[in-house]
């Protein structure tokens, strides 16, 4: 499961190598320096832990893998997406999520149907393709099964 650590970290090296210059030929020369941007100040957690603000935040319009307390660190609407990777129309739904624009303040979070048993009980979830709205702290605001219309336009129109 990537964390927002490997997803920042991940999108870091594709700027710096879109950046490097390979593409146009160009040379860099110890007469021309590179400019870098300045790390993000640390911002200290309530265990104490100090972490960027990429970390303890999810920009708006994320599509992420679920973790432990990610309902509660998003900020927005959310929306848990129930995927099994053997299922079809899950990678259906998936692709198409990720190849169309997820409206800004929306944060979907991919839930792995085989593992999240927990989760799946919580919600009353029985088949995969299920997406359920939750609120801030948790709880269903409404939930369905996109397993004939895979779209992400199914999904934001079965919103709260």
């Amino acid at each position: 499961m990537m964390t927002r650590t490997t997803i920042a970290a991940g999108a870091a090296l594709a700027l710096m190598i879109g950046l490097g210059g390979c593409s146009t030929g160009a040379v860099v020369t110890a007469e021309a320096p590179v400019a870098t941007a300045p790390a993000a100040e640390p911002v200290p957690t309530p265990e104490g832990d100090a972490t960027t603000d990429a970390e303890t935040t999810s920009a708006p319009g994320d599509y992420l893998d679920y973790y432990d307390g990610a309902i509660a660190e998003t900020p927005g609407l959310k929306v848990l997406f129930f995927h099994a990777s053997w299922c079809p129309k899950c990678r259906a739904l998936d692709e198409d999520i990720k190849a169309n624009a997820i409206p800004t303040g929306m944060t979907i979070f991919k839930v792995d149907f085989d593992t999240a048993t927990d989760l799946r009980q919580q919600y009353g979830v029985t088949l995969q393709t299920t997406i359920v709205y939750v609120d801030d702290d948790g709880e269903l605001l409404t939930k369905g099964v996109l397993y004939e219309n895979t779209t992400l336009e199914a999904l934001i129109a079965a919103a709260p």
